[in-house]
């Protein structure tokens, strides 16, 4: 998943995502490529749910 995919699962804008990646407690994304990280959806999701950030 990339960044707009997150931007919506988390209802901030892509550029709050790029924020949220940058601190340690962000996963790690699974590759970089030129359009941008991509992350594992399962990750991002279990991040946003021990954040509190989804239910």
């Amino acid at each position: 998943m990339g960044t707009t995919e997150i931007a919506k699962l988390l209802g901030v804008s892509r550029q709050r995502v790029g924020q949220l990646a940058q601190s340690e407690s962000f996963p790690e994304p699974v590759a970089r490529l030129a359009a941008g990280p991509i992350w594992e959806s399962a990750d991002v999701k279990r991040w946003a749910r021990e954040a509190g950030r989804i239910d």
